[in-house]
């Protein structure tokens, strides 16, 4: 299985995108803060914006029918599990004393 973990602080789920175009995955996202401070003597307004997007490009053998995406904590995580036939077979390479 691949994975691909973003750390968004500061975000929600729900202005965050995962979408699959062919054989490219793309994430992106956007965030918006206000911030207003009223006091006696002054007056403060502040407006943050900010958008990324990246793309990636699935490897072969990936089921794409079976990608997920969470959100937990500030943290995205996208998993693409491998098709049966695309695992390969492990082999034990030995060591020798040179």
């Amino acid at each position: 299985m691949f994975e691909i973990t973003a750390d968004l602080p500061g975000m929600d789920e729900k202005n965050v995108e995962v979408k699959l175009s062919g054989d490219m995955l793309t994430i992106k996202g956007e965030r918006e803060e206000s911030k207003e401070e009223k006091k006696k003597d002054y007056y403060i307004s502040e407006r943050q914006f900010g958008a990324f997007e990246r793309s990636f490009q699935i490897p072969k053998g990936v089921e794409t029918d079976r990608i997920e995406a969470g959100f937990k904590n500030g943290v995205l995580t996208v998993s693409l599990p491998k098709k049966p036939g695309a695992k390969k077979a492990e082999k034990k390479i030995s060591v020798q004393a040179g």
